[in-house]
């Protein structure tokens, strides 16, 4: 067997790179490096990156994505800045300077139990992305509340636009509903509490008053006057969503109804997951109306 061929084509089928074993290239020395790391894993040393070896460095990598990250760094491999967010382990640059992934000091994290683990399969192809308001104070609410419920997002974006990854994306979260639409998306949660009532709590704790909304449409109903997202979070949103778009080729589409307009309910390509883009979760489902009065449109518009 062709070893060096093998491990080519494991790594564009899983998603590896030979950096992930500390070297730069697929050649004899990454057969050696790979036989190398199994013997100290204490697995069979036999220098094919099969998918017994892939998952248990990959799920050493996920335990320290930090540490992956300096290593990458180590491999000379260049960011053109300092935050990123991962995909299958591997790293994405992305235009935007509060970024906090699961294991740095202060990240938040989905709990294990709460998504579908498709650590060490093939690299998972999303297809497109799902916004969330999460009527919550903060994105440490949110997290706290998704552990409780049992399910998951890969993102939370803070009131003051910090950005959390609590997972791989590699990963299936559970946010969106069904099986289909959890494992071809991705998912964020954008704080906000939602509810007029609470806009004395964000000015008490510095954050400034929020936007009000008015006459936002849902389902083909009006819903009440509601706080809206800080412009703060909307460009945070937007520089995800083209880190996403850049690195996984997910469209910076909207979906669209029969005029052609940013479609407020339901959506037939959403619910049958043959959309590809970007969509709030009212259009895979009629019991949600998150996120109405946010002009997707034109935010994708102005990334493109």
């Amino acid at each position: 067997m062709d070893k060096v061929f093998y491990n080519q084509a494991s790594a564009k089928k899983l998603g590896w790179e030979p950096w992930w074993f500390d070297v730069k290239h697929n050649d004899e020395e990454l057969v050696i490096a790979i036989a190398a790391w199994q013997e100290e894993a204490g697995i069979t040393a036999d220098g094919l990156c099969g998918p017994s070896t892939y998952r248990r460095i990959w799920t050493e990598r996920e335990a320290n994505v930090s540490g992956a990250i300096a290593g990458a760094i180590r491999q000379e491999v260049i960011f053109k800045g300092d935050k990123h967010i991962v995909h299958n382990g591997k790293f994405f640059d992305i235009d935007w300077d509060k970024v906090v992934l699961w294991d740095e000091p202060g990240g938040l994290a989905s709990n294990y139990g709460t998504f579908y683990n498709y650590a060490g399969k093939e690299d998972r192809k999303p297809t497109f992305f799902v916004n969330h308001w999460d009527v919550c104070l903060s994105a440490k609410s949110c997290s706290s509340i998704l552990d409780r419920r049992g399910i998951s997002v890969h993102f939370c974006i803070d009131n003051d636009g910090t950005i959390y990854q609590l997972l791989d994306t590699q990963h299936g979260a559970w946010h969106a509903g069904g099986h289909e639409w959890n494992h071809k998306s991705i998912g964020v949660e954008i704080s906000n509490a939602y509810y007029t009532k609470y806009q004395s709590h964000y000015t008490r704790y510095g954050f400034g008053e929020r936007p009000i909304v008015s006459g936002a449409k849902a389902h083909g109903g009006t819903l009440e006057d509601h706080l809206g997202f800080y412009p703060i979070q909307e460009q945070a949103a937007q520089a995800l969503w083209k880190a996403l778009s850049e690195n996984l080729d997910i469209p910076l589409e909207y979906p669209k109804d029969s005029d052609g307009n940013l479609d407020a309910g339901l959506n037939k390509e959403c619910v049958d997951g043959d959309f590809r883009g970007f969509c709030n979760h009212y259009n895979l489902t009629t019991r949600k109306i998150d996120c109405a009065g946010m002009k997707l449109d034109k935010l994708l518009e102005e990334i493109k």
